[in-house]
This record gives C-alpha cells, sequence and structure tokens, in this order.
C-alpha cells in the first residue's frame, strides 16, 4: 500500500469492537477482543492496538487484519505438525476458533542473542546472567548474535508481568504437568524450526517468537492465540544480516522492534507515567513493514478487507 494510503488510515484504526452478542461474554485483551459464544467456541477480534512493555503504545492502520490472516496462513501449513484451535474467520479481523483451557506458559524460543524488553535473552545477558530459563550461555555473545541451538525459553503469563521460568520450575510450581511441558516444548521446537525454514526461502530470519497452546475439550493440546505474526515473532532481512552486525548495526527489521526501540530511546517505557506519542510517518512505517511482512511470508497481496465487521460477524453467527 501507499503510504500516503496508510497516513490517511490512521484515524480510522479498529481500537475496540463495538460488536453486542447477546448472552456472550467479553474479555478485552492487549490486542484482542474475546467473546466466548457459550457454545465452545470463541470468538476473537483482532484490533489495531499496539503493546509494548506492558502498555498500550497506540494503534497501527490494518494491523490486526495483518495480524489474523498472517496467523490463518502459518495455522494452515503447520496442521501436520500440531492441532489448532481455528474454525472459521468470517472477516480479515476475525477468527472464531474452538475454546480451550488455555496453559498458563508462553513458550518463547529464540534463535538469536537479542530483544529489549526486561525478559529477554539479550537484557539479562548484558546484565551479566549466564544462565537463563535453565539454559547456561557462553561468555563473549554480543547482541544479535547466532545461539549455539535454537532454545525454548518459557516465561509465565501473570497479570502484572510476564517472568522467565525454568522447566524445572515450571513443572515444581504446578505451572504445567511435566508431560504437558514435554509435549509443548516439543512442538515449539517443531514449530520454530519450521517457521525458520520457510522464513529463509523467503529472504528473512525468524528471530524468535512466542507460541501458546490450550486443552481443547477432548484433551487434544493445540496451538492457539496466534503464530509467526509481527506482533509474537522478529523478523530480519538475510541479506543484509551479517554485514549489519559486523559493523556493529542493528540487523535491518521487519517487525515492531523497532517501533519499541523509538521508546526505549526517549523514555523508560515501564517507569514514566507518560509515553511521548510517536509521529504519524513512525506509524506508517510499522503498518507498511507488517504488511510487506505478510505479503512476503505468503506470496499474497494485501488488500483490505472494507466490509462491515460487525454484520460480517453477525452474518456468520447467524448460520
Amino acid at each position: 500500500m501507499k503510504r500516503e494510503d496508510l497516513l490517511a488510515a490512521i484515524p480510522n484504526c479498529l481500537t475496540a469492537t463495538t460488536l453486542e452478542i447477546p448472552h456472550a461474554k467479553k474479555y478485552v485483551g492487549k490486542v484482542r477482543d474475546t467473546f466466548d459464544l457459550g457454545d465452545g467456541r470463541l470468538l476473537l477480534i483482532t484490533t489495531d492496538r499496539q503493546s509494548g512493555f506492558d502498555r498500550m503504545l497506540g494503534a497501527i492502520p490494518y494491523k490486526g487484519q495483518v495480524l489474523n490472516r498472517t496467523s490463518l496462513n502459518w495455522f494452515e501449513t503447520t496442521k501436520s505438525i500440531v492441532g489448532n484451535h481455528v474454525i472459521a474467520s468470517p472477516h480479515a479481523n476475525a477468527l472464531v476458533a474452538e475454546k480451550c483451557r488455555v496453559l498458563p506458559v508462553e513458550f518463547v524460543v529464540r534463535g538469536y542473542m537479542t530483544g529489549s524488553t526486561d525478559t529477554s535473552i539479550w537484557t539479562q545477558y548484558a546484565k551479566g546472567a549466564r544462565s537463563f530459563c535453565g539454559h547456561e550461555l557462553p561468555e563473549g555473545m554480543k547482541k544479535n548474535e547466532r545461539l549455539a541451538e535454537n532454545l525454548v525459553t518459557p516465561t509465565t503469563k501473570e497479570a502484572k508481568h510476564d517472568r522467565p521460568i525454568t522447566p524445572q520450575e515450571i513443572v515444581s510450581e504446578g505451572w504445567l504437568k511435566a508431560e504437558e511441558w514435554e509435549f509443548c516444548a516439543q512442538k515449539a521446537k517443531e514449530l520454530f524450526a519450521f517457521g525458520q525454514q520457510v522464513a529463509a526461502e523467503r529472504g528473512l530470519i525468524l528471530v524468535d517468537t512466542k507460541y501458546e497452546f490450550g486443552v481443547a475439550a477432548d484433551g487434544e493440546i493445540l496451538v492457539v492465540d496466534e503464530m509467526h505474526t509481527p506482533d509474537s515473532s522478529r523478523y530480519w532481512i538475510a541479506e543484509s544480516y551479517e554485514q549489519r552486525v559486523a559493523e556493529g548495526k542493528e540487523p535491518d527489521m521487519i517487525d515492531k522492534e523497532f517501533f519499541r526501540l523509538w521508546f526505549r530511546e526517549r523514555c523508560d517505557p515501564y517507569a514514566d507515567a507518560e509515553l511521548p506519542v510517536p509521529p504519524d510517518d513512525l506509524i506508517a512505517e510499522l503498518a507498511a513493514r507488517y504488511i510487506q511482512l505478510f505479503e512476503r511470508i505468503t506470496g499474497m497481496e494485501f488488500v483490505p478487507d472494507a466490509r462491515d465487521l460487525n454484520a460480517s460477524v453477525m452474518e456468520y453467527l447467524r448460520g
């Protein structure tokens, strides 16, 4: 899409849903608004809200449509690895999914020594930590360097702030059963390896990501939420990676990390009561990167779904 079209779309971002579904319970998350339809299904509306550092950073045009469509693409192509919760998508912002008991641990998989949040591997390493989520790290590593192997580095899902945790603590503290941890950790590794392979074929590096799993009514463990999106994942441009790192520069990014770094450079996003307002050009740039990633991964042109969201969803629910 043209930059001027993205700039023009900023005032019309989908920041909240106005859907009213009788007898459905609504839950508002960081990015998604979820309706429990009461029949074993959930309706998830992916908005344009942008989160980071455990708070809202603004809204990005078409972000919700890009995230939902990107996830749908990955869910479809990874069904042979592990099942997922997808039932239907009546609109580019909407997903009807099987209701699951979501496991209270995020399965973060990392291939590189990087990150800017408090829970990232690079932030902890730079502070002197050499043990991270049960993994022993060597001395002398530099930011953005590839790890010797992909690492599963889980975090707890807590109300205020996620916490890195070891596999042993996950079981001993009662977050998961041992067999749940082992199954999900293995599937997370397989999903990440597949994602890295696909990304490499398209000139990208899948740097790290997070997965969420849930237990369905029949006891099957499914991957839920989102997959390999620019919100849940970090992507770099492969062609320029080695040269930029050798020059001490940040890799060319195609995710939201540059947006987070903009805040990091201007404030303490965890402590400051008020955050600086990002300029429209920065917002449009992030929107363009989301769209670019969708198009490179799927091979499809991004065309906004101009249909009325509420009408499309209600038509589907009426069946």
